[in-house]
C-alpha cells in the first residue's frame, strides 16, 4: 500500500450499518478511510465496494496494546489520522440491578476506553499539524437516563461526553476540533433486534417526526463535522433524534 496525497480517515464500527454508511460518505469527500472493526468477512466486502482508498483492519478497540501496536503500523504504512471518527459500541438494556460485572466492564471498554486510547494515540499529531477532527459518537441515552437503554451503556455514553468537552478544549488552539453526535433509534440491529415489537411501536408514538433515524442521516453529521463548513463548532454534542429529546 503506498500513501496518498489525500487526509487519512479512522473509522471504528466500521462494519455496522452506521459504520459503512460514514466510511462510504468519508470516502465520497475523499478521504483515504482506514476502517476497524471485529467482523472481518464484512470489513472486507465494504472495502471492495468502495474500491480504492479503503482499508479494512480487524482490531478490538478495548485493548490497548493491540491499539498502540496497530497505530504504530498505521503511520509507518500511511502517515497521521487526520479524522478519527469513534463510533464502536456495544448495547446493554439492562438496568443496575441486572448489570453484572464483567457486562459493566466490557461495555466501558468499548463504548469509552476505546475511543480514549485512539484519541490519546492521534491528537498529538493532529495538533502538531495544526489541523484535526475528532468525531465521537454518543446517545440521546446520556441526556434522557436511557429510555430502553441500560445503566451500563448509558454512563458509558455520558462519559463520552465529558471526554469530548475535555479534548475539545485542549486542542481548541491547536486547529483541532472535537464534537460528538447523540443520535437515538437510529435502524440498526439495536433497534431491529434488540428492542421488541412492541417497544418499537411505543417508541414511533414519542418521536415527533414519527419515524426511525436512517443511517445515512448521522453519517451526513458526520461528513459536515469533518468539511471546513464546520470549523468554528467544537465541544459540541449535536443532537439527531426526530424532535424526541429537545434541549
Amino acid at each position: 500500500m503506498t500513501r496518498e496525497n489525500l487526509k487519512l480517515a479512522l473509522l471504528t464500527g466500521a462494519a455496522g450499518v452506521l459504520g459503512s454508511e460514514t466510511a462510504r460518505g468519508l470516502a465520497a469527500d475523499g478521504f483515504r478511510v482506514i476502517m476497524v472493526d471485529l467482523d472481518r468477512k464484512r470489513l472486507e466486502a465494504l472495502a471492495q465496494e468502495i474500491g480504492r482508498g479503503a482499508y479494512p483492519l480487524v482490531l478490538d478497540v478495548a485493548d490497548p496494546q493491540k491499539i498502540a501496536e496497530a497505530c504504530a503500523k498505521i503511520g509507518q504504512e500511511f502517515g497521521q489520522v487526520s479524522v478519527l471518527v469513534n463510533n464502536a459500541g456495544v448495547l446493554s438494556n439492562h438496568k443496575a440491578a441486572e448489570t453484572a460485572n464483567d457486562e459493566w466492564r466490557r461495555i466501558m471498554a468499548v463504548n469509552l476506553d476505546g475511543a480514549f486510547y485512539l484519541c490519546r494515540e492521534w491528537l498529538p499529531g493532529m495538533k502538531a499539524d495544526g489541523w484535526g477532527r475528532i468525531i465521537n459518537v454518543c446517545s440521546m441515552a446520556m441526556k434522557t437516563g436511557g429510555i430502553t437503554a441500560g445503566t451500563a451503556y448509558t454512563s458509558s455514553k455520558g462519559a463520552l461526553a465529558s471526554l469530548t468537552f475535555s479534548l475539545a478544549r485542549e486542542a481548541a488552539s491547536h486547529g483541532v476540533t472535537v464534537n460528538g453526535i447523540a443520535p437515538a433509534y437510529i435502524k440498526t440491529p439495536m433497534v431491529t433486534e434488540q428492542l421488541t415489537e412492541e417497544q418499537r411501536r411505543a417508541l414511533l408514538d414519542q418521536i415527533p417526526v414519527g419515524r426511525f433515524c436512517e443511517a445515512e442521516e448521522v453519517a451526513h453529521v458526520v461528513r459536515f463535522l469533518v468539511s471546513p463548513l464546520s470549523g468554528f463548532i467544537t465541544g459540541e454534542i449535536i443532537d439527531i433524534n426526530g424532535g424526541l429529546h429537545m434541549d
